[in-house]
């Protein structure tokens, strides 16, 4: 998918602008996109607030933590039943 030049803050403004009365015809004129873009920001972000998208990138960065300290984890199990399983 092709990255917008628009960030999800300005992208919830224009849906806000809609929403206060503006048309969809002037806003795609004013922004320069057309009405294909303007209904597929709208079924993306349709009513998120403005700090919403920046809650939707924390779960990726709070996964990535927590599976990184799983395989560490699972390195400290594996390196333990090697020890246990040596002969002395």
């Amino acid at each position: 998918m092709r990255q917008s030049c628009y960030s999800e803050e300005q992208i919830i403004g224009m849906l806000r602008e809609h929403e206060a009365g503006v048309k969809t015809k002037e806003l795609c004129r004013s922004y320069g996109i057309s009405d294909a873009t303007f209904y597929r920001y709208k079924a993306t972000f349709v009513g998120m607030m403005v700090s919403d998208p920046q809650l939707l990138r924390t779960p990726d960065a709070e996964n990535a933590k927590l599976k990184r300290l799983l395989a560490e984890q699972m390195l400290d199990i594996a390196a333990l039943k090697d020890l246990a399983s040596k002969d002395f």
